[in-house]
């Protein structure tokens, strides 16, 4: 049930992944980008996307900037299943980097932390890092990365203009957000309520994965007892409203008359000219919204999925990849390679990542703030950080359980195909298969 959009996020990214061959990139670390003549070298394997090497330059820029007696040289590796290869393979027959970018959640554990990398609690800067990302660099009692990034939000974006026009106000339950969808379409005008872009199957996934913050609030334990084999979907009165809110957007006739052919780049233009209000989607995708749209930075907002409590409404969110160190850099290296991830998990480190790219969400580091001229929906997303109880990490960073028809499931369902509860039993079946794939216990 991972997200696997066109643009940069989890091996969405999922995230988002979001291949070519591993490819020694050094003499960019050891250029003037990365101010090369330290006495100390240590070098940073990260992916070969644009924005993964644009991010790593400036990191490496910046910090020895601070510390001219450390050079870091970069290496990529291609990005999906080649690149998980790669790492896995360097892990186990000690030849990593001294540093290197990873996935969070359960890819994370697939790694062997434990056994193969160096654990950073006695660092200080542990306390600074956000609970939800915290929880996703742990193996045991132990921490082992920092955040490389912002988080990403599993939300609705919609347009500020639609709204305003409308008299209508953020909704913090789901009977507000299908009542602000009535007064939409009775409007007329040509305006979408939902857009939905089956296009591109994975676009299909929202009201569910960006639902699992209200699955966790009304049932605080049932990550792991679906990882136990012990809840699921169909059963779950909480997580199979999800499926429900899927089929009931259909069958209430709010989705955009071309949702079975639009695509993401489609749904985008949709929402940043006003031709559709609301828009489930990952925040990761705002940036590409902008790029051929820029009024949506303003135009454009973002809030957390509603669910049935408007007191325990809150965002779902999918935590930025780590950086890790692994136990086979020692000495002085071991030494400069801590350093570095102590800057990256610093306020000078966000402000580092800033100045590469427009951030995807609020960073996973406090103290660290969001530009002032960052798009509006991403700083929607930072009111849910802020609060106690706010914010809850998608499934799949808290259970390894996934499985790989959800996005062809709820097309199924979105569509008016198969009904909510054929649905989520359909899923369950489908994560059955991979479970048991894992050796997972219960299964």
């Amino acid at each position: 049930m991972t997200f696997r959009p066109g643009t940069r996020g989890p091996a969405v990214l999922a995230v988002c992944s979001l291949a070519l061959t591993a490819c020694s990139a050094g003499s960019l670390g050891s250029s003037d980008d990365s101010g090369g003549g330290g006495s100390i070298e240590i070098t940073y394997l990260i992916g070969n996307q644009e924005q993964d090497l644009k991010e790593a330059q400036q990191l490496s820029k910046d910090f020895t900037a601070k510390n001219p007696g450390i050079t870091i040289n970069l290496e990529t590796r291609p990005s999906g299943s080649e690149g998980d290869n790669i790492v896995k393979t360097r892990l186990s027959t000690g030849d990593m980097t001294d540093v290197f970018a990873y996935n969070t959640g359960s890819l994370f554990q697939a790694i062997a932390p434990d056994k193969n990398l160096t654990s950073i609690n006695d660092e200080p800067y542990i306390g600074d890092l956000d609970e939800n990302f915290r929880k996703t660099v742990t193996s045991g009692d132990k921490v082992y990365g920092v955040p490389s990034g912002g988080f990403m939000g599993g939300a609705v974006l919609y347009s500020i203009p639609v709204y305003t026009k409308l008299g209508l106000q953020v909704p913090k339950t789901w009977a507000e957000f299908i009542a602000n969808n009535a007064k939409i379409k009775a409007a007329g005008g040509g305006v979408a309520p939902v857009i939905q872009t089956y296009g591109e199957t994975w676009t299909s996934q929202l009201f569910v994965l960006g639902d699992f913050h209200n699955v966790a609030a009304a049932e605080p334990d049932f990550a792991d007892k679906y990882t136990k084999n012990q809840a699921k979907y169909a059963s779950s009165p909480a997580a199979l409203k999800g499926f429900e809110h899927t089929q009931q957007v259909h069958d209430l006739g709010y989705q955009n008359k071309d949702f079975a052919s639009a695509k993401l780049p489609d749904g985008l233009k949709m929402l940043a000219t006003g031709k559709g209000a609301h828009y489930p989607i990952l925040s990761g995708v705002v940036n590409d919204m902008i790029a051929t749209n820029p009024n949506a930075a303003k135009d454009v907002g973002l809030f957390a999925l509603p669910g049935d409590d408007a007191t325990k409404n809150g965002l779902t969110v999918w935590t930025p990849g780590g950086i890790y160190i692994p136990n086979t850099t020692t000495g002085d290296k071991l030494e400069a390679a801590k350093k570095f991830l102590g800057f990256v998990a610093s306020p000078d480190g966000c402000k580092s990542l800033a100045s590469a790219g427009v951030p995807t969400g609020p960073y996973a580091v406090k103290g660290c703030e969001l530009p002032a001229d960052v798009p509006q929906a991403i700083k929607d997303m930072q009111p849910y950080l802020d609060k106690e109880g706010g914010s809850s990490l998608a499934l799949e960073f808290l259970s390894p359980v996934k499985g790989p028809s959800l996005e062809q499931i709820t097309v199924e369902v979105g569509s008016g195909i198969r009904k909510a509860k054929d649905g989520a039993a359909r899923y369950d079946e489908d994560v059955k298969k991979q479970a048991q794939q894992l050796g997972l216990a219960g299964w």
